[in-house]
């Protein structure tokens, strides 16, 4: 409260409940006589007084981008190997020391020398400002002198029309190996790869192909072992009216994933899966892999066979059994 001439006024303080922002008061004259208030218009030597309020509320929400994150939004980065970043939902920082693509991950290192893996995207900081991380691209390949198998390449060579004669596999993942390190031979020689999910229902697929002298069918099977149920399928098929026109051959992993050297990977050996395990999901977990379902495995197989180069990076095992059948199908008379 403040005084003049014997007048009193208040400030109104919004955030208490006093009175408005100018109230005067009339003061008792100590005079009978005066019978106007004191601080009369005609009388008044004060000018009138600007008085600002402060706004409690702030500024308007809707004037400003409320979506936008206090650090700004992400920029798209690439995730070259030395950047330092920071992982947001765990505060880990780290030099990016490996880079998956086809995993879709990428690992840091702390200063300690500390692994961590992290999914790529978004959820990272590069000095303070918010990132979502991208794998590098690849350089596009040299035109190559050989196949993948190690055989001379001949640009320009257009597909053979296709043979009667066949290459049977067990699965997905069996054709498209065969498919990256012997494509280009079996495109020149006409060969046509099946895969036949499972080598179960093996003499159903032949009696419905009919083997033949030029309809030979080569057949790669997985876990060909003495005792296996593979073998005891394989010594069937030979003895059956189809069996001089079909050649069984197999190679001794559990998987076709077996068959690249781990050493590609960056690894020293495959692990031993329990058997309780689904084998293709333990590997993953052993490896510290994403294994949640069918679609990690598939990440995980794409990243196995990203590493296959040639036939070097392929185990002895396998590679002769493949050539072998390419041999049969492609004979005299095939």
């Amino acid at each position: 409260m403040a005084s003049h001439g014997g007048t009193s006024f208040v400030v109104r303080d919004r955030e208490k409940n006093t009175p408005d922002a100018l109230t005067i008061y009339r003061e008792r004259s100590s005079r009978k006589s005066c019978s106007r208030p004191r601080f009369a218009a005609r009388s008044c030597r004060w000018r009138a007084l600007a008085l600002s309020a402060v706004d409690r509320y702030g500024t308007d929400v809707l004037n400003t981008d409320w979506r936008m994150p206090k650090r700004g939004r992400a920029v798209e980065t690439v995730a070259d190997l030395g950047l330092v970043v920071e992982e947001v939902t765990t505060d880990w920082c780290g030099e990016i020391v490996k880079v998956e693509r086809d995993l879709g991950t990428l690992t840091l290192e702390d200063r300690r020398g500390r692994h961590r893996t992290f999914p790529l995207g978004p959820g990272f900081l590069l000095e303070g400002v918010p990132v979502s991380l991208v794998a590098p691209t690849k350089a596009g390949p040299a035109a190559p002198t050989r196949t993948a198998s190690g055989s001379v390449a001949v640009p320009g060579t257009q597909a053979r029309v296709a043979r009667a004669s066949r290459i049977f596999v067990e699965g997905r993942h069996d054709a498209e190996l065969v498919e990256k390190v012997w494509g280009d031979d079996l495109r020149v020689e006409g060969v046509v790869v099946e895969y036949l999910e499972g080598v179960d229902d093996l003499p159903a697929h032949l009696r419905d192909f009919r083997p033949g002298p030029e309809r030979k069918v080569g057949v790669l099977v997985d876990h060909l072992v003495p005792g296996s149920k593979e073998s005891r399928i394989a010594q069937a098929v030979a003895k059956s009216p189809e069996g001089k026109h079909v050649l069984v051959v197999g190679h001794p992993y559990v998987d076709v994933w077996q068959a690249v050297k781990p050493q590609r990977l960056g690894k020293k050996a495959w692990p031993v899966v329990p058997r309780q395990l689904e084998w293709k999901k333990g590997v993953c977990q052993a490896w510290g892999w994403p294994h949640r379902d069918q679609a990690d495995v598939a990440r995980a197989w794409k990243h196995i066979l990203g590493g296959v180069r040639d036939y070097n990076d392929l185990e002895p095992a396998f590679l002769g059994r493949v050539e072998e059948l390419i041999d049969f199908v492609t004979g005299p008379g095939a």
